[in-house]
């Protein structure tokens, strides 16, 4: 995804049919692209210091997303510790080959974050093939329907919220 994507587009995130979550159909997440970073630039930029990952600290700061950098251009990655890493801390170097295969993150300054809470898709947003903007199953779906994209845009716009809203999934789970 991070690979072809551009500045306006939409990423869009809906949740798990799985049968321990049961959140198939409801939004996740929705962000329009606004800024697209290296690695190395979204590492040094004072605007995401908070969101490098301090696994010790409180639950929101340990899932921080700040996790990859390099001492110096074109010297090899490093993996901060975090949810990415060997449980004992170390570089997951898996993880780091699928995280940095693209050298781009994704930046923007509108979203919505609605974690385990989101409302469910409306039934009428499908293509012009007649495929559903919540796909069913895992997986990465591309739209270029402009008709879709527009009425995605004002039904997300209609919800009148913008932000982190609620918290993931997992995290209302460990509430219980």
């Amino acid at each position: 995804m991070r690979k072809g994507a551009d500045i306006g587009d939409w990423v869009v995130g809906s949740g798990s049919n799985d049968r321990n979550i049961r959140r198939g159909g409801h939004l996740v997440h929705a962000m329009r692209i606004t800024e697209i970073l290296t690695f190395d630039e979204y590492g040094v930029d004072p605007r995401f210091e908070s969101k490098k990952p301090y696994r010790s600290g409180a639950r929101k700061q340990s899932c921080g997303d700040n996790i990859y950098f390099r001492s110096a251009p074109g010297a090899d990655w490093q993996q901060r510790d975090s949810f990415h890493s060997s449980p004992d801390g170390t570089l997951n170097a898996r993880h780091v080959a699928r995280d940095t295969g693209a050298n781009r993150v994704l930046i923007s300054n509108d979203f919505v974050y609605f974690g385990g809470e989101g409302p469910r898709f409306p039934e009428a947003l499908k293509d012009w093939q007649g495929r559903h903007l919540c796909k069913a199953g895992i997986g990465l779906t591309i739209f270029d329907d402009p008709q879709l994209i527009v009425d995605f845009q004002q039904w997300v716009r209609s919800l009148g919220m913008n932000g982190y809203q609620g918290a993931p999934f997992e995290w209302l789970t460990l509430r219980k």
